[in-house]
């Protein structure tokens, strides 16, 4: 059997700068069958996505995978809710989290294993505020001239 590339490895970008990370988890997908193959053509998006429970189970919503070209007649919605595969001790401790400590969930990165099941890493983070985001920016620019420099 020919070894699958492990090239496929989709960011929240945008969640870098929005949120600070406390704590991070991977979790694996439930899909159907095109939606597999969209994302290993790297056809997927998390930019607006979000997750939340619904019934003890945690759900992602509004995460984006394009239609696959080359299926006939059984495609998928590109932006349903797609439930999330925890164990149930990790379950309850973001339950606990995202209840007592106001925190959320945000999707970070979608990728594929070398098993080749797709896989997302989520991350318990909280907002952060305007002045934060700005001494972010601060920081990176004093970086980069220092690199310069050097």
């Amino acid at each position: 059997m020919p070894k699958l590339s492990n090239t496929i490895n989709i960011e929240n970008r945008r969640a870098k700068f929005d949120y600070q990370f406390l704590d991070k988890l991977i979790a694996g997908l439930v899909l159907r069958g095109t939606e597999i193959k969209s994302i290993r053509e790297g056809k997927a998006g998390l930019s607006d996505s979000y997750c939340y429970f619904r019934n003890d189970e945690l759900y992602v919503k509004n995460l984006h995978i394009s239609e696959y070209t080359e299926a006939s007649f059984k495609q998928h919605e590109p932006l349903r809710e797609r439930k999330l595969l925890l164990t149930k001790q990790e379950l309850n401790k973001l339950l606990k989290k995202v209840k007592d400590a106001g925190l959320t969930i945000v999707p970070v990165r979608l990728f594929i294993t070398e098993r080749g099941f797709a896989k997302l890493e989520i991350a318990l983070a909280k907002g952060k505020k305007e002045f934060d985001k700005r001494d972010d920016i601060k920081k990176k620019d004093i970086e980069r001239e220092m690199q310069r420099k050097f």
